[in-house]
């Protein structure tokens, strides 16, 4: 018989060693989608040249009247496939860049001519930011918000509170954060339009920094918030009202067992298994955030980054952000289970 050690460490593993197909189904998918999907570097690059000749023709030497089309030539063509590694098959391809990937070298970017791992380094630490601090406040808030909604089951104030947060769910992040952004930084500059941080803000000390990128978050993290403090508060409220009113709770009760123990310790631990149920996607946050609340405040993120990529076909970011989120994805759900595990005592790992 295992100890439950033992049966930990051996569940990790297994899990760990199903990512690697899962990993390879997944980069595979994408990777051959990239290379048949129109409107890549070559394909922007003669449609460039189509533009230049007035419609893709240019007038011949002498009179004028002869008309040639701009194209590029084979040989170079063949020189531009070579160069963006479109010139081999595909699972050839494939394998040459899971090989650079194992030496965590992501190749150059096409738009900015720099490493992927460059590109992406510059904009995460603004996407974990904002991540970290949007994580502390949708927990620190909605567990001790949906725990007085539970306990103050159909009061006014737990009517005062659905009535917000069903509202704050019902309206989108970014629509919320135009419409802050018009009344309170446009109408009434209270905030700042957008943006991270002010120009030159690294310049000025610690603290006053510090306030600055406050500053500029409050907008933000108020558009961040609005969906996920809704769910949150009220999986966190439906959870205890329904543990509240289980038989083993009113055999606490009928024992002599006070009823902020029995509410507080015993319903208390088995309303947090569905919170801890979604502990795993806190990974995902911190890189992907929401590109169209990046988009509206002008924020420089990863998820911003992410989406633009797309636009540009610039498929070395595109697999480079695959890679990163699909990893924290499945590093994710094994945390969800491990913390599900640790709420709650009845789990085995067999």
């Amino acid at each position: 018989m295992k100890s439950r050690g033992q049966a930990l460490r051996d569940y990790v593993v297994r899990r760990l060693l199903l990512m690697v197909p899962t990993f390879i189904g997944i980069t595979f998918a994408t990777f051959a989608l990239c290379q048949f999907v129109p409107g890549g570097q070559i394909d922007q690059m003669r449609m460039r040249l189509a533009g230049a000749g007035g419609g893709g023709e240019v007038a011949r030497g002498g009179g004028g009247q002869g008309k040639v089309q701009l194209e590029i030539p084979d040989d170079q063509l063949a020189k531009l496939r070579a160069y963006y590694g479109f010139d081999k098959p595909l699972a050839v391809a494939y394998v040459d860049w899971l090989a650079k990937l194992v030496r965590l070298d992501f190749g150059n970017s096409f738009r900015y001519n720099e490493p992927v791992t460059r590109v992406i380094a510059e904009r995460l630490p603004v996407s974990i930011y904002y991540g970290i601090v949007t994580t502390i406040f949708t927990y620190g808030l909605c567990i001790p918000l949906g725990t007085l909604k539970a306990i103050r089951h159909r009061s006014r104030i737990d009517t005062a509170t659905s009535v917000l947060i069903f509202v704050g769910y019902a309206i989108p992040g970014f629509a919320l954060g135009a419409v802050l952004s018009n009344l309170f930084s446009v109408r009434w500059p209270v905030f700042p339009l957008g943006g991270f941080e002010s120009e030159g803000a690294s310049q000025l000390g610690l603290l006053a920094h510090f306030s600055d990128i406050v500053w500029h978050s409050v907008l933000p993290l108020i558009a961040y918030l609005a969906g996920s403090f809704a769910v949150t508060t009220m999986l966190m409220k439906n959870s205890l009202v329904e543990n509240m009113s289980a038989d083993y709770v009113k055999t606490a009760l009928a024992k002599g067992l006070t009823w902020r123990r029995a509410v507080f310790v015993h319903a208390m631990r088995n309303s947090l298994i569905p919170m801890a149920t979604s502990a795993g996607s806190l990974l995902g946050i911190f890189l992907t955030g929401s590109f169209l609340i990046e988009r509206v405040f002008g924020i420089e993120g990863v998820g911003l980054l992410a989406f633009e990529a797309i636009q540009a076909r610039d498929f070395p970011v595109v697999l480079g952000f695959l890679v990163i989120s699909s990893v924290l994805l499945m590093l994710g759900n094994l945390v969800s289970d491990l913390a599900v595990a640790l709420v709650d005592p009845r789990v085995r790992f067999e």
